[in-house]
């Protein structure tokens, strides 16, 4: 698919592209691998055709910055209670008919890029504003490839992590760069059918779970994943049970695996929301097939959204919604009842930042 660019956009030169001997020029950040003529840009809009290269036209600008929990993102696991600076571009290289954050990810106008930010900058306010983690989010950085590593790499110099949702849907060349620069990921892991993903987002399952073997095997990143459960399409129990017995198989029973609710929206506005109980039987089926840490989202449930040890089940973290509660681990983020160690990476003493949400406007900030 192919759309043409608006004369007025900023292009910065990109690496992962071909030319082909028709004259188009293939782009290789991710299976899709758009083959673009001149002026045209890719499924994602953000990646086009200018010049007889592939070029971005999004770096440097966002959809927005906000400070949010990093339970948010969501990461049960990783610096609990702390805020993490969060922003997004336009555009995305999945066609989800169920996305939730359509109006950014599915956007071709640049108008919607409100915000101007270097990668510098917004390390600086990160620090600025006491954040521990920069997280590429509401639209998928594996599109902003080349502003995302330049921005990790700013931020790691001043101590700040960093964290990626995605949908883990890019080729095996730039999964190694992107990656190497990531300390924490949230996989969408969107079903366990290959037809679901072909007729619901326009993609294939397979790279995902290339995308998540890599991550265990070849990573020391901190990754967790989320399954949106659209009623009537990935909820039954046969998918569950095959998905996380797949899951321990292949990536061990630590990962933990977040549940959440879907609610109508954007082409599937005809689906009901997520039932909660769908939910806590997809924790349940998941625990049952030995994840040690299944969650639920997007509801309130005390007993689905926190941390229990898998060893002597105590409550490790509590949680009510985005604020925690309870904390039962020890300084080198054990169970202070049983000794058993809680995947994960952990500070001595949970965060404070609780359930706020802080928009940031970076023109704002010195």
């Amino acid at each position: 698919m192919a759309n043409k660019m608006n004369a007025s956009i900023n292009y910065y030169p990109t690496q992962y592209w071909h030319r082909l001997e028709d004259g188009r020029v293939q782009c290789d950040l991710c299976p899709r691998e758009c083959r673009l003529k001149e002026g045209q840009q890719g499924l994602c809009f953000v990646r086009a055709c200018h010049d007889g290269e592939i070029v971005l036209t999004t770096y440097g600008r966002s959809s927005g910055f906000c400070v949010d929990p990093i339970e948010k993102k969501p990461l049960n696991h990783f610096l609990p209670g702390t805020p993490v600076l969060s922003f997004g571009t336009a555009g995305c290289n999945l066609s989800c008919r169920f996305c939730q954050n359509w109006d950014m990810s599915k956007s071709r106008e640049m108008d919607t890029l409100a915000d101007d930010a270097s990668p510098k900058k917004i390390a600086q306010v990160a620090a600025q504003l006491a954040c521990k983690s920069v997280a590429f989010t509401y639209n998928d950085p594996v599109i902003f490839h080349e502003y995302a590593v330049d921005t990790a790499i700013a931020c790691h110099e001043l101590g700040i992590k960093t964290v990626a949702v995605t949908a883990g849907y890019i080729s095996p060349k730039p999964r190694v760069e992107f990656f190497k620069h990531i300390d924490a990921a949230n996989v969408d892991l969107k079903s366990f059918d290959d037809d679901f993903y072909h007729k619901l987002t326009g993609a294939h399952l397979k790279p995902v779970l290339d995308t998540l073997v890599y991550l265990k095997e070849k990573t020391g990143v901190w990754f967790e994943l989320t399954t949106l459960l659209i009623p009537g399409e990935n909820d039954s129990d046969q998918e569950l049970d095959k998905m996380t017995r797949w899951v321990v198989a292949n990536l061990g029973p630590d990962v933990p695996m977040h549940f959440t609710a879907f609610h109508p929206d954007w082409k599937m506005r005809d689906h009901p929301p997520t039932p909660p109980a769908t939910l806590s039987r997809a924790r349940t089926v998941a625990m049952e097939n030995g994840i040690r840490y299944a969650y639920t989202g997007n509801v309130h449930d005390g007993i689905g959204g926190s941390t229990w040890c898998h060893s002597c089940n105590q409550l490790l973290i509590e949680r009510d919604w985005y604020e925690l509660g309870v904390w039962h681990l020890t300084e080198d983020g054990c169970c202070d009842q049983c000794g058993e160690p809680c995947a994960g990476l952990f500070e001595a003493r949970p965060g404070q930042w609780g359930g706020k949400r802080q928009p940031v406007r970076m023109r704002e900030i010195a």
